[in-house]
């Protein structure tokens, strides 16, 4: 038996087979393509449905939402830390969180008046819609006005699924270095907010900040950049006043 096409070896019948077959690789190749594309434009199209049935859920109980996204380690959860104590008595906020595992970053944010839904993803590598529908009617009790939306940790599969927030905030930390907008365009191209994290940090990096706001602007002209350091409050007076004219 041939392993690559399971036909009779004719070598056993005494004489030699070329291996010459009646089909071409490169169209099954072909057809591979085309069928994994068109799963994933209706995997896309049946979460964008979804999607527009929060962002017009959201629209009515008058909640702007933000979906944050970075990779890993840049300083989501600090941030979001920092910004629900700013906030709290001010502006009700709630977070939806993602991770593939633990509720570790929903523990962190516990307790700092606001309600706190953590999505564990398992073997997925970003939130989607339907994750997100099921989690709005709880975190939105108590009139939220904010809800910030904790991607898993991913600067592609993210930028990929709409999930009804209003937009997207990438974060980019000084400790990734100033490239990163040009070698994964797709998700600051969309996100008209980036915000640069662990500023505290610069003076001991060897890092460019002048073009990372170059790389930026390049790829998404007009888009808001706001630096800051969750752990020193650099910056993050213009963050809070940046959110709280959304919700004004």
């Amino acid at each position: 038996m041939c392993k690559e096409c399971g036909c009779e070896d004719d070598v056993h019948h005494g004489h030699a087979h070329p291996h010459v077959h009646g089909h071409d690789h490169r169209s099954t190749a072909s057809q591979a393509a085309s069928r994994t594309v068109t799963v994933e434009k209706k995997i896309l199209s049946h979460n964008d449905q979804i999607a527009e049935h929060n962002r017009r859920w959201l629209a009515e109980q008058g909640v702007v939402a933000l979906n944050l996204i970075s990779a890993p380690g840049s300083g989501k959860t600090a941030l979001l830390e920092k910004t629900l104590d700013k906030l709290r008595g001010r502006i009700p906020c709630a977070v939806i969180t993602g991770d593939p595992q633990t509720d570790n970053d929903a523990r962190r944010l516990q307790g700092r008046g606001a309600i706190v839904c953590q999505i564990e993803t398992k073997s997925a590598c970003h939130l989607d819609a339907e994750r997100i529908r099921e989690c709005l009617p709880d975190i939105t009790r108590d009139n939220a006005r904010l809800l910030f939306i904790e991607n898993v940790g991913n600067l592609v599969c993210p930028a990929a699924f709409d999930l009804g927030e209003n937009f997207k905030i990438a974060l980019l930390s000084a400790t990734e270095g100033e490239d990163k907008p040009v070698k994964y365009p797709v998700l600051f191209s969309l996100a008209p907010v980036t915000i640069l994290t662990k500023m505290d940090l610069v003076p001991h990096l060897d890092w460019n900040i002048s073009q990372c706001r170059e790389y930026l602007r390049k790829i998404h002209p007009g888009v808001t950049i706001i630096e800051v350091s969750a752990k020193t409050g650099q910056g993050m007076d213009s963050w809070i006043d940046y959110l709280e004219h959304l919700v004004e």
